[in-house]
């Protein structure tokens, strides 16, 4: 069952959120805050949560603070995956998650870390032991993201395909499942961590894969699960019925669903990192889904 929304996703990297349109996050804080009252007025039991931030920035936080986001969500989030494209070391995890507590008394969830196996698996095996060595017990919630490798055929939602190097690459090797569905090294390590350590996995408007995931979160013992609900595909032919279905596959888990992507034909932009012409159709998306997947007790 949804017990927590978050709102959007890593809102302080271009590749979520256009910074042209929006240089000083002003259009971002506005829409939040109006989503984040209209989720509690639908459900007060959902732990609304600020999208996890990457790249881990106090002085973001504080401008959202500034704004009166973190009056309307109940935590942050952040995100980092230092042996892929951070520029800090795995070892700075703590002081990268003290750096966020000591601007806001809000729970700090890391909500995405990974390891890609690019290079090889010996390496994510270790990274993702490491990983919760130092993060265990730091946070309330840790997504490990993610279980499945992104399937070569599609496209990566990063703006590092603009980069040199591996970078862009790094994004189709960061499951524990290869794209055919056969487990690398590092998923009994993951096991072994569960259900301390939750699951961060995005799928896909009528994604293939999603009975699949389940059957292997339940062998996993997986408890906490990070997906989303993209509002821009809530305007697909067929919208409701793939969400009713991907909602009632993962009924059993503990789920955060994150809101996030505008619609082409609702933003400022015809893009999903856009600012929207009206930040209330972001809370009324919201509102829907709620509603539909996570009502409150009736009063």
């Amino acid at each position: 069952m949804i017990d927590s929304v978050m709102l959007w996703n890593e809102p302080n990297n271009k590749s979520h959120w256009d910074p042209e349109i929006d240089p000083d996050w002003l259009l971002f804080a506005e829409m939040v805050k109006e989503a984040g009252h209209a989720i509690r007025a639908a459900n007060p039991a959902l732990t609304r949560v600020l999208g996890g931030i990457s790249p881990i920035d106090p002085l973001f936080i504080r401008n959202m603070e500034e704004r009166g986001v973190l009056d309307a969500v109940d935590a942050v989030a952040v995100h980092g995956f230092p042996l892929d494209w951070n520029l800090w070391s795995i070892h700075d995890w703590p002081a990268k998650v003290d750096e966020i507590r000591a601007v806001t008394t809000l729970p700090v969830w890391v909500s995405e870390v990974g390891v890609s196996t690019f290079g090889a698996e010996e390496v994510q095996d270790w990274g993702l032991r490491r990983t919760l060595e130092l993060l265990s017990g730091r946070a309330p919630r840790i997504h490990w993201y993610s279980l499945y490798d992104l399937p070569r055929e599609w496209e990566a939602t990063t703006r590092h395909k603009e980069a040199e190097g591996s970078s862009y690459y790094r994004h189709f090797h960061m499951g524990l499942l290869r794209q055919d569905g056969t487990p690398k090294i590092a998923l009994e390590s993951f096991a072994r961590h569960t259900p301390e350590i939750g699951l961060c996995q995005w799928f896909h408007f009528e994604d293939h894969r999603l009975d699949e995931a389940v059957a292997w979160m339940r062998r996993l013992g997986v408890r906490h699960l990070r997906t989303g609900l993209s509002w821009a595909d809530s305007f697909r032919p067929g919208a409701l019925d793939w969400f009713d279905r991907q909602m009632a596959a993962l009924d059993e888990f503990d789920v955060t669903v994150t809101f996030c992507f505008t619609p082409e034909h609702r933003g400022i932009s015809p893009h999903h990192t856009s600012a929207p012409l009206v930040r209330a159709e972001f809370a009324e998306f919201c509102t829907a889904m709620v509603q539909r997947y996570a009502p409150g007790a009736p009063t």
